[in-house]
């Protein structure tokens, strides 16, 4: 089928545009459409706001649905050239990425820790990640560090093109709005320990095939495979998030290193089990280490996610 092998080129060739964007430009650093969707969010949590699982369902499916139904209509206007098409696609991709955001804030962090400068490296840490700084020490920052490069290498990059790869760009579009209400109202404050669990739920189902697909390509990445898969099936299932589990599990055996342990977030302490129990405690080098490995797992990501799209044209296209 002809347009089968179109969407396909499309996605491939858009996609590949987008990340090689964002390695070299990084984030929009104004007007970044993921910023302003945060903003619709809030106004209309705003007006639907209840301490009830159903308003919440439904400020879910106002707002992921509308990012998507955005997503479609743009896709829509372009499909009449495969250039704008591939453009769109370029710029949806840029705009919900944000692996090159990722390594330079990390870097950032390991940078004044390593000048031993840790109250830089607390005020840093926020921008990263939720955990209280103030309660961590150097290596609690950079074992902090670590696990929010390996849990955000699938949130903000493999995730992504996941479901770019299935979907287009309302797949893009789509899984980054989905992960945007999961981090403003699916934690579990008082606020939002009802109204978010939508956002929350489908933020594990929406999020599910990316964790599995970073797993396994950061065992093929990392420097330790077999550790890589010994973690994952051995810890994974030990994390309270069913897929930050397999991912932070496969990055602390893929690059021999304890993750997991005592933390505290948004006010509360929570200890959780230990990821990579073979390997030893995180030092401030391994902040590097994880960053590199974030960036060979994007790239794989992107090789598999564009062949797979392509290999799926070519095989529709043959049945037709």
């Amino acid at each position: 089928m002809p347009g089968c092998r179109s969407a396909a080129v499309v996605f491939a060739y858009g996609a590949t545009a987008g990340l090689v964007a964002d390695l070299v430009l990084g984030d929009p650093r104004r007007g970044h459409p993921v910023a302003a969707f945060g903003r619709a969010a809030g106004a209309v949590e705003g007006v639907l706001w209840r301490d009830h699982r159903g308003w919440g369902a439904v400020h879910t499916a106002v707002c992921a649905g509308g990012a998507v139904a955005a997503g479609a209509l743009a896709a829509r206007a372009a499909r009449r050239s495969r250039t704008a098409s591939i453009a769109l696609t370029a710029a949806a991709t840029w705009a919900v990425v944000g692996g090159t955001s990722l390594g330079r804030e990390a870097r950032a962090i390991g940078g004044a820790l390593a000048a031993g400068d840790i109250e830089v490296a607390r005020e840093r840490l926020p921008h990263l990640c939720g955990r209280d700084p103030q309660a961590l020490d150097g290596p609690g920052i950079a074992r902090a560090v670590v696990e929010s490069v390996a849990e955000n290498t699938s949130d903000a990059v493999v995730g992504a093109l996941v479901w770019g790869a299935l979907g287009g760009v309302p797949g893009l579009v789509g899984f980054r709005a989905v992960n945007t209400l999961d981090a403003m109202v699916g934690h579990r404050s008082p606020r939002y320990r009802r109204f978010g669990w939508a956002s929350a739920r489908l933020d594990d189902v929406a999020g599910g095939p990316g964790a599995r697909l970073t797993a396994a390509l950061a065992a093929v990445a990392g420097g330790n495979p077999r550790g890589a898969v010994r973690a994952w099936r051995a810890d994974a299932a030990k994390h309270p998030s069913p897929n930050a589990g397999p991912v932070e599990a496969s990055f602390a055996g893929a690059l021999g290193v304890r993750l997991g342990g005592t933390l505290s977030y948004a006010g509360r302490v929570e200890h959780r089990p230990v990821l990579g129990s073979d390997g030893r405690a995180v030092e401030v080098d391994d902040i590097e280490r994880a960053v590199r490995l974030s960036r060979r797992v994007g790239m794989l990501a992107l090789a598999v996610c564009a062949g797979g799209r392509l290999a799926y044209g070519l095989m529709r296209g043959r049945r037709t």
